[in-house]
């Protein structure tokens, strides 16, 4: 600001317009090369190769930087984001997602001796959230080393109305199960408080006309100050993002129950699956725009006449014709509408539009430095730094470069999903060679880092697009 101040009263301060032109063209080269020497490196071969071999040295050695040991309300090993402002925490789908990167790591590089010490870091994850767990279901979103009890924590807050950890914690259990190959007698014991979680979300949390599940608040969602949510009234917002994650997490607390021989519970969680499946395709997808959206829930409800306040000649209004509809679409340009091919919720037909229509549209999502959170198109774009809420109304996140791969993986879109695969390479080794470390978030179209140096977390995810590029084994989440 201060250089635009000094720079303008020299301009105008001239009577000479020349020495005015030439001031501006100096400006204008200035401004030019500041911008050229702030972008993504080019996407060539060569540099591919490159970053990624120094994403490769950079996660390997930094590996056990997640790891925190047992102590106060953390009564087991876990994993942990990384950077100063996430240093001793377990999150919700944060410890889930660095887990897929961890075994992605371990395959690469780890021992024998390093899966299996890894395994009380990731098993810790799934059991210090359920010793949080009750006959309520309800579970906290973070428990910090020093957090009070459970009973503390619910004098203070109602657990009926508030959000608690996504439901991503039967998928975490069903990830590290399956690399156990069906082991999960280590979880036998916690099965029903693990049960109790989803039926607080199915019983409390799933609106009965549509059958979608909503957020009680705006409040700690992941995807902070995503639109569709984000200073909404309460319980309105049936997510797109909450809806793709709860049908895999049931899903995989099907499994979950299959590996403990017992069946019948575990129909029962596939028929909950099935079901929600069919609301989200009903409600959620929008043929108009070949994408799938949030859905606003806030509509009044449909009451018979006061009869009691009839007066003669009073007139009833909408008795004429019923609503016809449950829920209404927010078409609000968000990644998260990327989750339906990434859960399998998108029909193949469905996931052609999606591909076509939204992921190749570089006005839109596609940036240079993966997928923008939020479309420029949208008036609520923003990418200044924030970290409460956290900033997801453009910035480019590595969780949702990875998820969108994931789904152009899934349905067998191999060029877009090598594209989005070499360009979050770039943009972390471009990080490291730079930095010497990750951040949390960084700008669409050069790169840049917005905030948090030191964040690992899921960024580490990269390796797993990195193997996949190379032909070579890849660590996939459940």
């Amino acid at each position: 600001m201060e250089f635009k101040k000094t720079y303008h009263t020299k301009l105008t301060s001239s009577s000479s317009l020349p020495g005015r032109l030439g001031g501006a063209l100096f400006l204008i080269l200035l401004l030019t090369s500041i911008g050229l020497s702030a972008q993504m490196p080019a996407r060539t071969p060569e540099n591919i190769e490159r970053y990624k071999q120094i994403c490769r040295k950079y996660i390997h050695a930094e590996m056990k930087g997640m790891y925190r040991e047992p102590g106060g309300s953390l009564k087991f090993p876990f994993l942990a984001p990384g950077s100063n402002q996430y240093l001793d925490m377990l999150w919700d789908w944060d410890s889930w997602l660095s887990d897929v990167a961890l075994r992605q790591i371990l395959l690469e590089k780890g021992t024998e001796k390093d899966r299996k010490d890894a395994l009380k870091y990731e098993q810790g994850c799934v059991l210090n959230s359920l010793s949080y767990g009750g006959m309520d279901g309800w579970i906290p979103i973070w428990i910090e080393r020093n957090a009070p009890t459970r009973d503390k924590m619910l004098s203070t807050k109602n657990p009926w109305k508030s959000n608690m950890h996504k439901p991503t914690l039967a998928q975490h259990a069903a990830f590290i199960i399956k690399n156990m190959n069906g082991d999960a007698e280590w979880l036998r014991e916690d099965f029903y408080t693990l049960q109790a979680f989803e039926s607080r979300y199915l019983n409390f949390q799933q609106h009965k006309a549509t059958g979608l599940m909503y957020w009680e608040t705006d409040e700690a969602i992941g995807v902070d100050n995503d639109p569709s949510t984000f200073f909404r009234p309460n319980e309105s917002s049936g997510s797109i993002f909450l809806n793709a994650l709860m049908y895999k997490e049931l899903k995989a607390t099907a499994y979950i129950a299959e590996c403990l021989h017992q069946p019948d519970i575990a129909k029962q969680y596939d028929n909950n699956a099935e079901k929600l499946l069919g609301n989200i395709r009903e409600h959620c997808w929008d043929a108009r725009d070949g994408f799938y959206y949030s859905v606003d829930l806030n509509l009044r409800p449909i009451v018979k006449p006061d009869i009691d306040s009839l007066k003669p000649g009073m007139l009833f209004f909408h008795v004429g014709q019923p609503r016809t509809y449950d829920c209404l679409i927010q078409r609000f340009s968000v990644w998260s509408g990327f989750m339906a091919m990434w859960a399998g919720i998108a029909t193949p037909e469905q996931a052609k539009i999606i591909v076509e229509k939204q992921f190749k549209d570089t006005t839109s999502y596609n940036a240079p430095a993966g997928i923008r959170s939020l479309s420029p198109l949208e008036k609520m774009y923003d990418t200044r730094a924030s970290g409460n809420p956290s900033s997801w109304q453009g910035p480019i996140w590595i969780n949702v470069n990875y998820l969108v791969f994931r789904g152009l993986v899934n349905y067998g879109y191999t060029k877009e999903a090598k594209e989005l695969a070499e360009k979050t390479i770039l943009l972390l080794g471009h990080d490291f060679e730079r930095f010497g470390a990750l951040h949390e978030y960084y700008l669409p179209d050069n790169g840049e880092p917005v905030l948090n140096k030191g964040f690992q977390n899921w960024n580490f995810l990269v390796l797993n697009m990195a193997a996949w590029l190379d032909n070579k084994p890849v660590v996939s989440e459940f």
